[in-house]
């Protein structure tokens, strides 16, 4: 599913004649804030839905693909995401 495909399915679904641009902007906003909130307290969880975790990578060695040299990956973050027992039920 794209952006456009979303905002068009939210539409649809709230039965409501917001204006697409308006509608971007609330959807920008709140997945800005969810970027936010994971950056800020390290999570950020949506009832029935999942939780956003940040998640710390150690350093480690790995190997070139192309030559087979090793290399050393440095130490990274992520963000991993958990689903709640309701939304793996459906899945």
């Amino acid at each position: 599913m794209t952006k456009q495909e979303l905002l068009e399915a939210v539409r649809k679904q709230t039965k409501t004649n917001i204006s697409k641009k308006t509608l971007n902007l609330i959807m920008d906003s709140i997945f800005e804030n969810i970027k936010k909130a994971v950056k800020k307290e390290s999570r950020f969880l949506y009832p029935h839905f999942g939780t956003f975790v940040l998640k710390q990578r150690k350093a480690r060695e790995g190997k070139n693909p192309r030559t087979g040299e090793k290399i050393k990956i440095k130490a990274s973050k992520t963000v991993k995401f958990r689903p709640s027992k309701e939304f793996k039920e459906i899945i």
